[in-house]
């Protein structure tokens, strides 16, 4: 089961989506409302919504002819650094031009008992299906990180799961880590969506196929697969240290790392398109804006 938000008229429309594809309105107002009412009723959000959609039948519209929007407007976005070994071979090529064997923090963060955790957007900084994310005006080398995204309970718990395009300029971290806001943060450098998967309904979370393919032109520029079963670390385990000492938001979503990373040579240009595709949640689709856009 997953829960969307489409455009009807002039509002939003919180909607759950069957494995069936078929589409039915919920009277909550927004994800979190779902969630509060869930834990005010002692029950979990999937027997909330079959008790909401029982007697309903499914709207006429099919869930591709629907304009959607971002599924949550998560309060804070976080994300999590070299979780997979293919990023930490990034973030090495970035810090030492190529240098082969050259060993970096990276290494060391990637087997230290403390993981990587930075702040990545706000709901004003994020953007979601079939919008615009948008390059940065002093940045010549920029890539898409699909990324598992965790919603988030107030605790920390993980309540849905969703996917996140956390936007990189890989030259900025690349020149010095402590640029790493500047190379992280700026406006649409974040995207979630299409939908958000109740966690109730995942069987193995380990075991999600990511796919991300790049066009330009309508022409297949770059293509990868990856797998969560490819993540170094557990996803409570990143959970933890973001809630410690910290005052966690409810709907905050935590991106877990990314396990595909274009080649070298490729940097994000004006007017491609960005999929990203999680087996079970959706394909998230954005088109890039070049800077000033």
């Amino acid at each position: 089961m997953r829960i969307i938000r489409y455009q009807k008229e002039t509002q939003l429309q919180l909607a759950a989506v069957t494995d069936q594809g078929d589409v039915y309105t919920l009277p909550q107002s927004d994800y979190l409302s779902l969630q509060q009412e869930a834990e005010g009723q002692g029950v979990t959000m999937l027997e909330l919504v079959h008790a909401a959609i029982r007697d309903q039948q499914p709207i006429a519209e099919r869930l591709e002819e629907l304009t959607l929007a971002v599924p949550i407007e998560a309060p804070e976005v976080w994300a999590a650094g070299v979780t997979y070994q293919r990023s930490r071979e990034a973030r090495n090529y970035e810090a030492t031009g190529g240098l082969a064997n050259a060993l970096t923090f990276y290494d060391k963060v990637y087997d230290a008992e403390r993981p990587e955790i930075f702040f990545k957007s706000t709901a004003a900084r994020t953007v979601g299906p079939g919008e615009e994310v948008q390059l940065r005006s002093d940045s010549h080398w920029q890539v898409p990180e699909p990324e598992l995204g965790l919603v988030l309970g107030k605790q920390g718990s993980i309540i849905g799961y969703t996917i996140g395009n956390d936007m990189s300029c890989r030259d900025i971290e690349g020149e010095n880590p402590l640029y790493l806001p500047q190379a992280k943060v700026w406006k649409r450098s974040c995207a979630l969506g299409p939908a958000i998967r109740l966690v109730e309904t995942v069987e193995n979370p380990y075991d999600l196929q990511i796919a991300c393919r790049i066009y330009r032109h309508d022409e297949t520029v770059v293509e990868g697969t990856a797998n969560t079963g490819q993540l170094k670390r557990k996803l409570e385990e990143l959970a933890s240290y973001l809630v410690r000492d910290n005052e966690l938001f409810e709907g905050t979503v935590l991106l877990t790392g990314t396990c595909i990373v274009p080649p070298d040579d490729f940097t994000l240009a004006d007017g491609d398109r960005i999929e990203i595709d999680i087996a079970g949640i959706g394909t998230l689709i954005n088109p890039v804006a070049g800077a000033g856009r």
